[in-house]
């Protein structure tokens, strides 16, 4: 018990030391002081402006800066506008030759003495130049319209232009010679030689019809020709004639897919149809049947009260009517007749009217049309269930 006693307070005095931890350490480095920052310059005043002289001219104001100047001054912004620029892919559609080497090129005419129609043109595009054929262009609606309207039996294309002046009688010719990008290219002097030389084509090859393609060709060889434009230009067979020339002038829209009026292949097949019928008709052939346009107007007004007529009709004349009152059918209606829901019984004077129709068979002993058969024929119906009579077998 004493070394008990004296382990006691032993235990007392070891306590409070394991008790008493040292103070964890901290991680990273010592916090270093912060430097004070420099103090902030003072803010230098602005001079005043000088005061405007009411006598001086007014100044007058400069361009706006443009949006590249801005991207300029910021090295970033730049280098984004230049990545996100479109670059626009070049075509070689020529094959290596510039656009002045193709109007050097020429397309020329594919003509014959005697044809029934010559096509005329402005001038040629730079892509007929350059392959050296007649309507290349892939929009182009020319020789889908030729199949179309029936002038060739199969679709043919721009490799094909040589062959139908022998086999359909059909020549092309422009008014100008040079090729170039647009029409509008082209000079006044240009346009006014080509349209000598134009006629002097005409007056030599002496086609049955010159068919101009789109009404811009047609207007300015009326300015060169008549010496001013026509008031209004409708397609079809023009009045207007060349001096000691027969030949039939015809407008038909421009065969190009750029034409607003009529853009689609179909809308310009109705003209190829009547400019053929405009040979037949100066040739003296009779017309043709195989392809034929039907003129085909709705009027609604008309449909309602041909529809109406008909209803007025069909009120007024029914043929069952006739067949239940003997073939006399009256506008004053039928008598009145009874009826329990399923079947018409008719009244006293009927039922009288059809007793008088029953003696009155035909030769082949029927009834005439309209009337009712009241008469039984029960009696001539043979007994098949009973046996034999008479002991026959």
């Amino acid at each position: 018990m004493a070394h008990m006693a004296n382990l006691e307070p032993m235990m007392d005095q070891q306590e409070p030391a394991n008790l008493t931890k040292p103070p964890a350490k901290k991680r990273g480095r010592a916090a270093q002081p912060k430097e004070p920052k420099p103090p902030k310059p003072p803010k230098v005043p602005k001079a005043p402006k000088p005061p405007k002289d009411p006598n001086a001219p007014k100044a007058k104001p400069g361009p706006k800066p443009k949006k590249g100047t801005e991207a300029q001054t910021d090295d970033k912004q730049g280098k984004i506008d230049e990545s996100f620029k479109k670059v626009k892919r070049k075509v070689d559609r020529f094959k290596g030759m510039s656009e002045e080497e193709v109007m050097k090129k020429t397309l020329p005419d594919l003509l014959e003495y005697n044809l029934d129609y010559v096509i005329i043109g402005i001038n040629p595009g730079l892509m007929a130049a350059y392959i050296g054929r007649w309507f290349p262009g892939p929009g182009n609606h020319f020789w889908k319209c030729l199949f179309l309207s029936g002038f060739t039996e199969e679709q043919l294309n721009h490799m094909h232009d040589t062959t139908l002046p022998v086999k359909y009688k059909m020549g092309f010719t422009n008014m100008v010679a040079r090729a170039t990008p647009g029409s509008k290219d082209l000079s006044s002097k240009e346009l006014r030689e080509g349209g000598k030389i134009l006629v002097e084509k005409l007056k030599n090859y002496k086609p049955l019809i010159a068919v101009f393609n789109g009404k811009c060709i047609y207007e300015m060889f009326c300015r060169e020709m008549f010496g001013k434009k026509p008031k209004k230009l409708e397609f079809g067979l023009q009045p207007h004639k060349i001096p000691d020339c027969d030949v039939a002038l015809y407008l038909m829209p421009s065969s190009s897919a750029r034409c607003a009026q009529f853009p689609r292949a179909q809308d310009k097949v109705h003209f190829y149809i009547k400019l053929r019928e405009l040979r037949d008709q100066l040739r003296g052939v009779q017309k043709s049947t195989d392809i034929e346009e039907i003129d085909y107007r709705f009027n609604l007004q008309l449909a309602k009260e041909d529809a109406k007529r008909m209803a007025i009709k069909e009120e007024q004349y029914d043929p069952g009517y006739e067949d239940a009152y003997g073939g006399a059918y009256t506008d004053g209606g039928p008598a009145p007749s009874q009826t329990n829901g399923h079947c018409t019984f008719s009244s006293g004077e009927n039922a009288e009217g059809a007793q008088e129709a029953t003696t009155s068979l035909t030769a082949d002993g029927q009834l005439p049309d309209g009337q009712w058969m009241t008469q039984s024929f029960a009696d001539q119906i043979p007994d098949i269930g009973s046996g034999p009579k008479d002991g026959s077998v």
